[in-house]
């Protein structure tokens, strides 16, 4: 049995001032219990950061980091939205809000608790 293909998906904001892309074959999505993730309930795909390109929009991300400081979240300054963050556990790769890809669909694809809450 092959492996999905990697898929391009285009992405941004809400206003449009951010735009990205990705490449991803989607072997899950993801959900998160920190505090921050429970209150933006997103539904995010891991990907390398090599996979990830910005197009447009860098002066108009502003970041947040919290507890350790190691994650970094990114949010549009104009519209608020939150289209991806560098991971915490695994800072060469972004989790990206799938739900700021241009007609994706994630419906048949596993998500999976993870748990954020209880790292130290």
């Amino acid at each position: 049995m092959s492996e999905p293909a990697l898929q391009t998906f285009f992405g941004s904001c809400h206003c449009g001032a951010v735009r990205f892309s990705i490449e991803s074959d989607f072997p899950e999505l993801t959900t998160c219990d920190c505090s921050i993730c429970r209150r933006k309930n997103a539904v995010m795909v891991k990907v390398p950061e090599s996979r990830l390109r910005l197009l447009a929009g860098d002066e108009h991300l502003t970041e947040y980091r919290f507890h350790t400081h190691t994650a970094r979240h990114y949010f549009c300054k104009v519209c608020g939205i939150y289209p991806f963050h560098r991971k915490r556990v695994t800072p060469d790769h972004f989790g990206v809000n799938v739900f700021c890809l241009e007609g994706f669909d994630p419906a048949g694809i596993p998500v999976r608790q993870t748990v954020g809450a209880g790292m130290p």
